[in-house]
Formats: structure tokens, C-alpha cells, sequence
């Protein structure tokens, strides 16, 4: 299984960030700079629903844009499960896929928090490849 590195911190804030917005899911992204650096960036989920998200497209394009003027890059979409397993969806998927197939961020990871048992949330990896799911393992840092 491929490994991937990520701040504890990246970890704990995806998490609280999923706590706070249940029962609707959380989304976010991940900003990984040259020293390995990361920086977590809350979205606005304009759907505001237990069951899907849709970040806010001015705000995206306005994380984008400051994510590259930083020098950085895109390293991982995150978003939250309130009732299901961390684990991408058939949405997700869809999401993640250009209607030919191919990936809409190739590189990009894709982190899930499960809140199905509130006692316990936990976040889980993934990378969406031309439309196959393939887990990688969180190694923090």
C-alpha cells in the first residue's frame, strides 16, 4: 500500500472541522508546499447536506489561486461521511471523474472522515484514479 505523509495537525483539524459541521459534511483542501508544509483550507458547502457536498466556486477559485501564488500545490480534497464508512462514494467518484473518465485532479488525495460513531471519528486516504479507488495509508508526521 502506497504511503502518504501528513501533518497530526492536517488530521485533528480535518476532524474538528467535520465535528463542528455535523450533521452536514465538511469539505475542505490541503496545501502542500516545497518543505513539506501543509495547510488546511475550510470550504464553504453550499449544499448543506448530511449526504453531499459542492464547495462555494468563488471561494474554490479564490483557494486555488492563493494556493499557487503561495507556490504551492493542491494536495488532497477532504470532505466528511456524517452516516457512512470513510470511504469514497459512488458521488465521490463522479465527482472525482471527467465524464470521459479521466481524473479531474490526478495527484490529488482524497481524505475521508467517518462520523458514524461520534465517539470515535477517524479519517481514511484515497486516490481517485480514472475512476478506480485505491487506498493509501496515512503515515502523520
Amino acid at each position: 500500500m502506497k504511503k502518504i505523509y501528513v501533518q497530526t495537525d492536517i488530521i485533528k483539524e480535518m476532524i474538528q472541522h467535520s465535528i463542528e459541521e455535523n450533521p452536514n459534511e465538511c469539505c475542505g483542501l490541503i496545501k502542500s508546499a516545497k518543505n513539506d508544509f501543509q495547510q488546511l483550507f475550510r470550504m464553504t458547502n453550499i449544499d448543506k447536506s448530511p449526504y453531499r457536498y459542492r464547495m462555494d466556486p468563488k471561494e474554490l477559485l479564490n483557494t486555488l489561486t492563493k494556493i499557487e501564488d503561495d507556490s504551492g500545490s493542491l494536495y488532497s480534497i477532504y470532505h466528511s461521511h456524517t452516516h457512512s464508512e470513510a470511504y469514497p462514494s459512488a458521488t465521490d467518484v463522479r465527482i472525482a471523474t471527467w465524464p470521459d473518465g479521466t481524473s479531474v485532479w490526478p495527484g490529488v488525495y482524497y481524505f475521508l472522515v467517518t462520523l458514524m460513531d461520534n465517539n470515535n471519528p477517524y479519517a481514511r486516504a484515497f486516490e481517485i484514479d480514472d475512476g478506480d479507488i485505491i487506498e493509501v495509508e496515512i503515515i502523520k508526521t
